[in-house]
């Protein structure tokens, strides 16, 4: 019987349910917890809307949009958003799900810390980065009813949430820097890793090798 909070049916099919058992063995409790609320808030958000959406992918792209932050699925040499990606579509292809659907899962997740262009795409893609936006941002807080944001925090929890994302976010990246060129996880270094210096747009472009 599937799982329901704030009126949220959680999907039960097995693909969901590895999903989910994958990434609470790969992420902390404080990731863990954030995916699950960004799966309820995209769905909420969803249906206030009045959104026609797909929650067997929408699911796996909550569940797995922060994976390339864990220590099992981070890389070095890219952004943390395409490491989650790629984990991604790899688990939806063992499930049979490629081509149009599994790239749809890779677009939400790699482009969920990019300001407003996902919310112009597919319903799907929009709603991971309004859940995203939500639990980590407050944005569209007052979209939601308090009862419905009682009901998903009582299921996931967020202590001290927003020290601890920021944390979580600063592990994930701090050896990879040069990957935040262009992207609001500058912010999170700028913040809390001493000596970063940010990339610079205008310097990149007077020091390319164009001699005009």
């Amino acid at each position: 019987m599937s799982e329901s909070i704030a009126g949220v049916l959680i999907p039960d099919s097995e693909l969901a349910r590895e999903a989910t058992e994958l990434v609470r063995e790969a992420a902390s409790p404080l990731l863990f917890d954030h995916s699950r609320r960004v799966f309820l808030w995209g769905t909420l958000r969803g249906n206030e809307q009045g959104l026609r959406f797909d929650p067997e992918l929408l699911h796996p792209a909550a569940m797995f949009h922060d994976l390339g932050l864990t220590e099992r699925f981070r890389r070095t040499d890219q952004r943390f958003e395409i490491d989650s990606a790629d984990e991604a579509r790899r688990f939806l292809h063992a499930y049979g799900i490629t081509g149009e659907d599994a790239d749809r899962v890779w677009t939400a997740i790699a482009l969920h810390t990019t300001p407003e262009i996902p919310l112009h795409m597919a319903a799907e893609i929009a709603l991971l980065t309004r859940g995203v936006e939500l639990d980590v941002l407050g944005i569209g807080y007052h979209t939601v009813s308090d009862d419905q944001r009682a009901a998903v925090v009582a299921a996931h929890p967020r202590p001290d949430f927003k020290n601890r994302i920021l944390a979580a976010f600063t592990e994930g990246i701090a050896d990879r820097p040069e990957t935040t060129f262009g992207n609001v996880k500058a912010d999170v270094l700028a913040h809390y890793v001493p000596g970063f210096v940010r990339g610079d747009f205008v310097e990149v472009i007077k020091n390319s090798a164009w001699p005009e």
